[in-house]
């Protein structure tokens, strides 16, 4: 434990908790304090000027990341006959339908990311309680209920990431990995960022996005000046 808290404490030296530092620069200094021994994650975390519980303020979307996310995705698929051919022969981990579904009722859910055909959704619809809390249910407005099953098997594990506001008004993302160069880390955030204030919905008001901050699995956090990830905060 002690070993634990005197590295977090060498990590935060050096950051100004107050200051708001350029992207490239947060970026350089998270990288530079990524002392474990297993390559961490790197993530973003975005407060919007938005109440998600009133429906015409949520945010969510998915983006491709332009260098990928660095970890290995599960990704099954709910489908019948040519499209779970489709879907397997594109790579998805786990392909069925009635089987899947009674699978995942049963609290098998050995993947990350669920698509389906649409013809499936009536059956799918019933895992809503299961998927629904773990961000897992098809959603066309993020491409995987879809009849083309390859693509969107392509696309998840090729980077594609899924976004969704919290209740506080937070969305984050894992964008890359420490051992990434900070060049790929800096394109993916920006890509992140991109697609969230494309998804700005119609009821926000004033400021948009008020803070980012990027952090590592095992890091610190810091505050980087939205105006360098080219973020409006209008």
């Amino acid at each position: 434990m002690a070993k634990s808290g005197k590295r977090i404490r060498s990590a935060r030296e050096g950051i100004e908790r107050t200051k708001l530092y350029g992207l490239d620069e947060a970026v350089q200094m998270l990288k530079d304090r990524t002392k474990t021994k297993f390559d961490e994650t790197i993530e973003v975390a975005m407060n919007l000027g938005v109440d998600p519980r009133h429906a015409d303020q949520m945010v969510r979307g998915v983006v491709n990341l332009p260098n990928g996310t660095g970890r290995t995705v599960r990704v099954a698929v709910f489908a019948r006959g040519d499209k779970a051919e489709e879907a397997k022969a594109a790579g998805a981990d786990i392909v069925g339908a009635e089987d899947l579904v009674e699978q995942v009722q049963g609290g098998a859910i050995d993947f990350d990311r669920a698509i389906a055909t649409p013809d499936m959704m009536a059956l799918v619809g019933r895992l809503g309680k299961v998927l629904g809390p773990r961000g897992l249910m098809p959603n066309p407005r993020v491409g995987t209920v879809t009849p083309d099953v390859a693509a969107a098997v392509k696309a998840s594990k090729g980077g594609a990431v899924e976004f969704r506001v919290e209740k506080a008004g937070i969305v984050h993302a894992g964008v890359g990995k420490a051992s990434f160069d900070s060049k790929a880390i800096v394109e993916n955030i920006r890509a992140f960022a991109d697609a969230v204030q494309k998804a700005k919905p119609s009821g926000a008001k004033g400021n948009y996005v008020q803070r980012i901050a990027v952090t590592s699995t095992m890091g610190p956090g810091v505050k980087v000046d939205p105006s360098t990830v080219g973020a409006s905060q209008g």
